[in-house]
């Protein structure tokens, strides 16, 4: 597929591309050997003789593989990583992310964590977030580290806050996931919502994959070893590339610098592996993941004991009081003998509550299909269908741009649809390759709805919006945000988060929560 998609497009020459088998690589490859440069490489493992309790970043990343330490990792595919093993509980990972952060705020920031208390601060949740999670972070800032106050805000959102833009479908790329979403107004649109469990990080992998088909001189390479993933994550921001016009084998040298070890040099020939691990990202079965869902959408809340008016008791209340309408109106349609009109009058404020309380006895689980007789089947039947179709769709790998044109296909309206195709913002750090810009544009080009196509003037792709760091978009809006005059009014503070818990996300968040 990938192959056939890089012949199918024409170079800039209008000719196209003479493709480069690995094999034309590898008798080159296999006669190469390292050089020394230095018999030390100048880098070290993290000194760990005074025992310290944690190491954060790089220093965890440099423990010698000898010395008694887990690493712990507690973000996973954009959400905390929940797994059976050790430091793998919701409260272990939570206390992870609280030595981090306290980590980076005395080290980097130079503040005290006992000065928290004269801070605030912004806290940025995935598009698809679980309530659970972000309850229990909020509770650690404000109860547990000290800020005297936090905003909490979708990333895509202040991304558009960050690039200056007021509408745009915005695509996260980030190193083990991509999100997609429509955002109008400061409002991210629900239905348009997609994460995929595919980055940055699985393109590296699949770098390393052709580079061995193509006889990768470094053989001692592991992708389990914490320096060797560090040297193929280097590799791939070196020399991967999405530009058609790049053809033939070319020359390139890399080094190696592990500590307790020599310098190494190595020289090497690559063809088309260049662009084929980045092409991967739209054919995302080339990445071989198994065992788990491929595509996340947003789906119903789960519910909070704490919180009075979640989505199940909206639902449920809300059929109740359809239901109480339509008997009050039933009732008073019917018709009234005379002597009794006086009566039914004082007495027609009491049939509403006496309706409520025969139907307290309905669970909540009933709020999706308060109906009778065939009504209730149909609508289980129904629900039953959408729940498979959702089930299957997300077991379906989308590749980068199909995710896009579903996202703005969820769109209501095609005014909203035709500013989405008119502005799509790249962010994240996983499409940082040269020529991704033209190459995601062409991609949509081709692939959008005709109808679209025809009164759509221009598909513009931004990757670099304001010359800034795409990594850093979505933080540069929190700044942002933090600075407007309509932020006041979103501000919990720690005195009400103690009082009311929860029920503050529920009055002060700038989304649907």
């Amino acid at each position: 597929m990938v192959d056939q998609a890089i012949w199918s497009k024409k170079m800039s020459n209008g000719t196209r591309r003479i493709p480069v088998s690995p094999e034309q690589a590898r008798a080159y490859n296999k006669q190469m050997r390292p050089a020394i440069l230095d018999h030390c490489s100048g880098n070290k493992w993290t000194n760990t003789s005074h025992h310290p309790e944690y190491l954060v970043g790089e220093e965890a990343l440099y423990v010698n593989p000898l010395d008694c330490y887990n690493i712990h990792w507690p973000i996973r595919r954009g959400q905390l990583n929940i797994h059976p093993g050790p430091g793998g509980s919701l409260t272990a990972l939570l206390a992870d992310i609280e030595v981090i952060w306290s980590h980076a705020i005395q080290k980097y920031l130079e503040i005290p964590l006992k000065d928290l208390k004269y801070y605030r601060c912004i806290l940025l949740i995935p598009d698809i977030y679980n309530k659970q999670h972000v309850k229990e972070l909020v509770n650690m800032i404000l109860m547990k580290m000290g800020f005297s106050g936090i905003v909490v805000h979708q990333e895509s959102v202040c991304a558009t806050f960050g690039s200056g833009l007021s509408s745009t479908c915005i695509v996260d790329v980030g190193d083990q996931k991509t999100s997609v979403c429509c955002v109008e107004d400061g409002v991210s649109h629900r239905n348009t919502r997609l994460c995929l469990a595919y980055g940055g990080s699985d393109v590296s992998r699949c770098f390393y994959w052709l580079m061995q088909r193509a006889g990768f001189p470094y053989r001692e390479c592991q992708l389990t070893n914490k320096m060797d993933c560090l040297l193929l994550q280097h590799l791939k921001e070196t020399f991967c590339h999405l530009d058609q016009d790049i053809s033939g084998l070319q020359d390139h040298e890399f080094q190696i610098r592990h500590p307790d070890s020599p310098a190494l040099l190595y020289q090497f020939r690559l063809g088309d592996e260049k662009l084929q691990a980045p092409m991967a990202l739209f054919y995302p079965a080339t990445f071989g993941i198994v065992g788990q869902k491929m595509t996340t959408l947003q789906h119903r809340s789960q519910g909070d004991p704490e919180d009075p008016h979640d989505e199940h008791y909206l639902l449920a209340t809300q059929s109740k009081q359809e239901q109480s309408a339509k008997a009050t109106a039933d009732r008073k349609s019917a018709s009234k003998p005379i002597g009794f009109e006086g009566d039914l009058r004082g007495q027609s404020s009491d049939i509403p509550e006496r309706l409520h309380s025969q139907e307290v006895d309905l669970g909540s689980s009933q709020g999706d299909c308060l109906m009778a007789g065939t009504d209730s089947e149909e609508a289980l039947t129904a629900l039953m269908s959408r729940k498979t179709a959702i089930s299957l769709f997300e077991g379906k790998a989308l590749g980068l741009d199909k995710a896009i044109l579903h996202s703005i296909d969820c769109c209501s309206s095609d005014d909203t649809k035709k500013k989405m195709y008119s502005s799509i913002l790249v962010v994240g750090g996983g499409l940082m390759f040269h020529k991704a810009q033209e190459f995601l544009q062409h991609r949509i080009l081709n692939k959008m709805p005709p109808s679209f196509r025809r009164i759509i003037e221009n598909v513009d792709v931004i990757t670099r919006p304001k010359d800034m760091d795409p990594r850093l978009i979505a933080w540069k809006g929190g700044a942002v945000l933090a600075c407007l005059d309509t932020t006041q009014e979103l501000w919990i503070y720690q005195r009400e988060w103690q009082r009311f818990g929860v029920r503050m996300l529920r009055e002060r968040a700038a989304f649907v929560w």
